[in-house]
């Protein structure tokens, strides 16, 4: 009875290898057809199965992890396309991955977008969620703020963080960094209302494209997984010993929290924060 079942289970699973391998052979031997009609096919590689592609910033359509897309007609005076594979790993946070593409008329082009590559790096659209007022508090004190520490705060929205970190918890100084120009306005109209503009500053910039954080003393965080692993290098490499990593909700792969503490916030909701700290 026992070998009977498991011989069925490994038909149903040598059934469903076929029906995906000629799924897969189905949509080579398209992409050849097509291109010996002296097409150019883009036969796109993505990251996940979900998501999806651009050419020259138009969606292209299409499912699965790899697409074969006929190459539309190039834009006048270009001599390539720019494809672009568009996911996200979550509601918060969306990738973009390109790659400079020349069209080769009756031949099959594979456009590799499955791995990041470190001469064109990825960008990373973050929504803006702000963290509950209630929330912020429970980070700077997690911290166990002092009068002596820097904290930044990395994808800083509205500065509320850095400004409760000041005003609050007595920190010396806050730094907010944020890719939103019109956040970092409505952090600097913040910080003014709150009278701290003297102990706080804020930069329109990239969080990924920071070398060095050896300054801070306390970084906070709320951006996503994905980021945070993309930070974690800088974050282990240049913050000095003693220093504190207070993430809102977010992990960093296998680099386990000295401390994680849930509860439920003002609103009725259930938050998770984790505190690393520098050995």
């Amino acid at each position: 009875m026992f070998a009977s079942r498991r011989t069925g289970l490994c038909l149903i699973a040598l059934a469903g290898f076929l029906i995906l391998g000629q799924a897969l052979l189905g949509q080579a031997l398209l992409g050849q057809a097509l291109a010996q009609e002296g097409k150019t096919i883009l036969r796109v590689r993505l990251p996940q199965q979900k998501g999806r592609v651009l050419i020259d910033g138009k969606d292209s359509g299409g499912k699965g992890q790899t697409r074969d897309i006929v190459a539309p007609p190039l834009a006048k005076g270009n001599d390539h396309y720019v494809v672009t594979a568009v996911w996200k790993t979550n509601n918060y946070t969306t990738f973009y991955r390109k790659q400079k593409v020349t069209p080769q008329a009756g031949r099959v082009v594979v456009v590799d977008l499955s791995m990041p590559d470190p001469k064109s790096p990825d960008d990373i659209e973050i929504r803006y969620v702000p963290t509950p007022q209630d929330v912020v508090e429970r980070m700077c004190k997690l911290a166990k703020l002092t009068k002596d520490d820097v904290v930044f705060d990395l994808g800083c929205g509205d500065g509320r963080i850095v400004i409760t970190a000041v005003a609050d918890f007595g920190a010396k100084k806050g730094v907010g960094v944020d890719l939103d120009p019109e956040r970092i306005m409505e952090s600097k109209a913040s910080a003014k209302a709150k009278g701290v503009t003297d102990r706080v500053a804020f930069r329109v910039e990239d969080v990924l494209k920071l070398k060095d954080l050896s300054s801070a003393s306390v970084v906070m965080l709320y951006m996503g997984d994905d980021v945070n692993l993309r930070l974690r290098p800088i974050l282990q490499k240049t913050l000095k010993k003693g220093a504190r990593i207070v993430s809102h909700r977010f992990e960093m792969g296998d680099w386990k929290p000295d401390q994680t503490e849930t509860f439920v916030g003002k609103d009725g909701d259930e938050y998770t924060l984790l505190l690393w700290t520098i050995k």
